[in-house]
């Protein structure tokens, strides 16, 4: 199912919207990684995956080499475990320089963390090779890379243990994986699920987006209307609503579990044709941009899922501003070092930090849909290289 262009102002959402059907939907056959993994375990967020990772396999008081290009919340759930992070080098095209990371590796290192950035599959092979040199745990970190590949090899499959999101590829309230690979199993409780009236309120949020974008103005109008009635609702029931998205790691939440309606709504997803229409959109994105503004990638590797085709542009308010204003909700991405990473050590990542918009490209949005989103942005572009010249 994917939406077609809607009448009246254009509206892209970030993430994949859920489609009422899907509440409804019978599982899938032929699951892919984390689903199909023996040895996994559900949570509310990847990032309490982290936090039980540090913990179950002992990495606390020693150090963890992380890429200076990270979120921040993933550090601060490493560090809140009792960890101490350290950090290597991450090119301009989102390339981990292997060198900078053997040079890194220290008596107090415990363990190398690989993150995929957006789909994209990192050296998963060439950091588990470095990790068996020195003894050392690989962590996989696939928040940004649910249903992603390197060729053959599903991402999260090469390291020690795999750390996945759901909510950022498919349609679900809630949700991160962990899962511990090899023949050595750890005894992992069960977490408790979270609060239904949070998980209630995720998946209306969802549904009313779908709506949105299935329904242009009319659709709209709805929406807001739900919205403005549904936040007074939540208000005067003092509902616990926990967050997805947030910045920052809160430890009230780190045991906190994945909602059985997750479970039901990620199952029935056909997430074949998931892969197959992000990359579709990606390449379509790839094709209409790229004589206006340089790509990051040139090509999408094989196996890879997109979680958004990401685009590098010289002044990044101004290009967000313009893209919001019509309608598609492109975002600042990791705009923000840690305290811990020194930001003047790690310039391309600065640089990065600086320049990366975020294009939706899920699988909610459908060719027409997409004619559109490079219509805007190519608009958007052109107008930053307008005003960047007159003010130049």
């Amino acid at each position: 199912m994917e939406a077609v262009t809607p009448s009246g102002r254009l509206y892209v959402p970030s993430l994949p919207t859920l489609w009422p059907g899907m509440l409804v939907s019978k599982p899938k056959p032929g699951a892919l990684p984390p689903f199909s993994s023996p040895n996994v375990r559900y949570f509310y967020f990847a990032r309490n995956a982290v936090w039980l990772t540090v913990k179950m396999l002992g990495l606390d008081k020693g150090e963890v080499l992380m890429p200076a290009y990270h979120h921040g919340v993933e550090v601060e759930a490493l560090v809140d475990a009792g960890a101490t992070p350290r950090f290597y080098r991450v090119g301009s095209r989102w390339d981990v320089d292997l060198e900078d990371v053997a040079r890194r590796i220290g008596p107090k290192t415990k363990a190398l963390y690989l993150t995929h950035y957006a789909g994209f599959p990192g050296p998963a092979e060439a950091m588990r090779k470095l990790a068996d040199q020195h003894g050392l745990v690989l962590i996989e970190d696939c928040a940004l890379s649910l249903l992603s590949s390197d060729g053959a090899v599903p991402l999260g499959t090469t390291g020690d243990v795999g750390i996945f999101c759901l909510y950022k590829t498919l349609p679900v309230p809630n949700g991160g994986a962990l899962v511990v690979n090899g023949a050595r199993s750890y005894s992992l409780p069960e977490p408790p699920s979270p609060p239904s009236a949070s998980t209630f309120s995720h998946t209306v949020s969802a549904l009313l987006q779908n709506l949105e974008l299935r329904g242009g103005l009319v659709g709209r109008t709805l929406r807001g209307l739900v919205r403005t009635v549904g936040h007074g609702t939540v208000k005067a029931a003092s509902i616990e609503r926990v967050a997805t998205g947030t910045q920052h790691f809160d430890r009230k939440h780190v045991d906190l579990g994945m909602s059985p309606l997750t479970r039901r709504i990620a199952l029935a997803q056909d997430l074949e044709s998931i892969v197959e229409k992000r990359r579709r959109n990606y390449f379509y994105l790839l094709g209409r941009l790229r004589d206006v503004v340089p790509p990051l990638f040139n090509q999408l590797p094989p196996g890879a899922c997109p979680l958004f085709y990401p685009m590098v542009v010289q002044e990044k308010a101004e290009v967000l501003a313009r893209l919001r204003a019509k309608g598609i909700d492109a975002i600042d991405f990791w705009k923000r070092f840690h305290p811990a990473c020194d930001a003047a050590a790690f310039p391309e990542v600065a640089q990065l930090r600086r320049s990366i918009v975020e294009i939706p490209c899920h699988q909610d949005l459908s060719p027409e849909v997409m004619a559109d989103v490079a219509l805007v942005v190519r608009d958007a572009v052109r107008a930053e290289r307008r005003t960047k010249k007159r003010a130049g």
